[in-house]
This record gives C-alpha cells, structure tokens and sequence, in this order.
C-alpha cells in the first residue's frame, strides 16, 4: 500500500545504543500524538484481548550528523511541517516538563539535536530528508 503521507525519524549517529532507542521511542510518540491521524485502530487479538493501536503506516529512522539534524530541523520548520525534537539536554530530565523546560531554554539554532521527527505530505517529507541513509 501506498500512502500520501510519511514519518521520518532522524537519529544523530555518534549516540549510544540506548541513546538512540531512547530518542526513537520519543519522537514515534510525538508524531502519534502531534498527529492523531497517523494511528491505526486498536487491536484484538483471536481470544479477545485488547491492545493498543499502532501507526497506520511505516516510520523510517534515518541516521545523520549534528549538522544534518539541524539542516532537516531548519528545512522542515521552514515549510510549515509537523517537526518533533530530541535535545541532548533531555537525557539529564525525568519528566515531561522538565523536557519542555530544556527546550524552551534554548534558541532553535543553539540547540543539540539528538533527534527529529517530521511527519506531513511524502514529497516534502522526502525533500527535507534527501541525503540521509536510513538508520544502519
């Protein structure tokens, strides 16, 4: 199936393994909840159990520099896309707010990604992420 929209994920490749797990599962859950339409239904499985619904399509990771995350951040906030950010400052911060204080202390060009998600229609999903390999 074919679909009209994408999810790309962008990684910085010099993070530990943990690292980068980490900063995938929080740009996913940003993307899913920045973008409700991305969801699928819930799901059941031949006993009756519930489960939670999941992306209705693909997601992407791609691996980058610093400076590519930067280039797709810059890009993609540029032309009014659905962007998520990871900050190395996230990593010291335990909760929710702390994360969005850490954020919001910085300047968009200061910060240091760790990750970026961007979600909106495929063509200008692939423009903003042309270059980048996918996550080894």
């Amino acid at each position: 199936m074919r679909f009209d929209t994408k999810i790309g994920i962008v990684v910085r490749a010099d993070l530990a393994v943990w690292q980068k797990l980490n900063v995938t599962a929080f740009m996913a859950s940003a993307v899913a909840g920045g973008a409700v339409e991305t969801l699928g239904e819930r799901y059941e499985d031949g006993s009756g159990n519930g489960y939670l619904a999941m992306f209705r399509q693909p997601v992407l990771v791609y691996a980058g520099e610093a400076a590519d995350l930067s280039r797709v951040r810059e890009k993609a906030t540029s032309r009014g896309m659905d962007v998520a950010v990871y900050i190395d400052e996230m990593f010291k911060t335990g909760h929710d707010a702390d994360n969005r204080a850490a954020v919001r202390a910085v300047e968009a060009d200061d910060m240091t990604l760790a990750g970026v998600a961007v979600y909106g229609p495929k063509n200008a999903v692939d423009k903003v992420l042309k270059g980048l390999g996918l996550h080894p």
